[in-house]
Parts: structure tokens; sequence; C-alpha cells
């Protein structure tokens, strides 16, 4: 088994690859590597799509290099191939993000990504820090992660289903804010589970086991 993570040079990638090495080693998925190669994409049996930064320039990055976006597509919406999308990652999977403008999403799963307005006074923005989860539907990389678990934001926009079921968790900021999407063989997560400790281990251990 391989998995791919997608370099394309959107924020810095050692700290995920290192935690998907290691769930990888102790759990016998397979090999981990960083690429930005469409023809490893191609050969994939998992993607990961990290990111940080706006989404404008998330998506832009990727599309300057030649070939990586047509065969993330060929592998996910074609093949089937299970994806996982970290922070911006996760966000580009909406039809539209609004930040810095408004730039296309894959339209993967229906929605936009819009700043956070928190309904109580004090709260800040970006969000960022540790928040507890509320898992709103079940799903299979969810079998390890209950309501309450923590996980670590770090993010000013966040990403609205157009369907509610796409909606697999939030967290409470003022108000419901999206943590979790996910449709078919794609997921995505707002938080970073490379920093949430054994909440984001224990992600990473049953997406390297989904066979959808």
């Amino acid at each position: 088994m391989l998995t791919v993570i997608v370099d394309y040079e959107s924020g810095n990638l050692h700290s995920a690859a290192k935690a998907f090495e290691r769930v990888a080693a102790e759990t016998g998925a397979g090999r981990v590597i960083v690429s930005s190669r469409p023809e490893d994409v191609a050969r994939a049996d998992h993607l990961v799509l990290p990111g940080d930064g706006a989404f404008a320039a998330g998506r832009a990055a990727l599309a300057g290099i030649a070939g990586l976006e047509p065969a993330i597509h060929e592998a996910v919406q074609v093949r089937g191939r299970p994806f996982l999308g970290i922070c911006i990652g996760m966000q580009l999977l909406a039809d539209r993000g609004l930040e810095d403008g408004e730039t296309p999403g894959f339209g993967w799963i229906g929605g936009e990504v819009v700043r956070i307005e928190p309904g109580q006074a004090g709260l800040k923005v970006p969000h960022m820090g540790w928040n507890d989860l509320v898992i709103d539907h079940p799903h299979p990389v969810l079998a390890g992660v209950r309501t309450g678990d923590h996980a670590y934001f770090v993010h000013s926009y966040q990403f609205c289903t157009r369907d509610p079921a796409d909606c697999l968790a939030h967290v409470d900021y003022g108000g419901p804010v999206t943590a979790i999407v996910g449709r078919g063989t794609v997921l995505g997560v707002q938080f970073h589970p490379e920093k949430s400790q054994a909440t984001g281990l224990r992600l990473i251990a049953d997406f390297l086991a989904w066979r959808p």
C-alpha cells in the first residue's frame, strides 16, 4: 500500500509526513511518500492533500505544477482512491473560496469557504488552538474519534457545506464551525491531525485502514 502526501509548496509538510510515517509503521499500513509528481499520485492507494495559508494561494500553487491537479482528480473522482484534505487541502474541496476574492475550488463537496464570524463577543479570528469536536454523522475514519475529543485548529475561514449531511463534525466557537467534511471516498479535516496528539493519530490510523 502506498500513501502519497501531495507536495505543492503550500506549507511545511514535515510534521504531517512524520505523523503519517509513524502511524503507517506502527499499523503496517505500507509506505508513505511526499511527492509533487503526477505519476506518484496515479499509483497511490491513499492520497493526502495538506496545506496552510490562503485559499487562493493554495489553489494557484496546486495549479502551477503541471499535471498534478488532473492526476488528483483522476485518482479520486474516477478511480475512487481514498482522499484526506487537511486545512486548506480540506477547504479546496468546496465549490468556491471567498478569501482574497472569489476562487473556484474542486467542487467535490458542495459549499463555500467563508470567513468565521463568531457570534460571541471576545472571540478572536483566527480561530487558533485546541477545541472539542462534536461528531454530527458517523464515518469509518471517525471510528476512533468521539465527541469531546480535542483537535488543534489555526484558521480564519470555514467550509460551509450546502448539504448538512456532508458536515461530519463541528466545533463551537461562538456558533458552529465546520471541523470535518466528507462525501464518498473524500474526507476533509479543518484541524491539523499531525498536531492533535492522540485524536489526530487515531484519525490517521483509521484513514490509512479505510477501504471504501
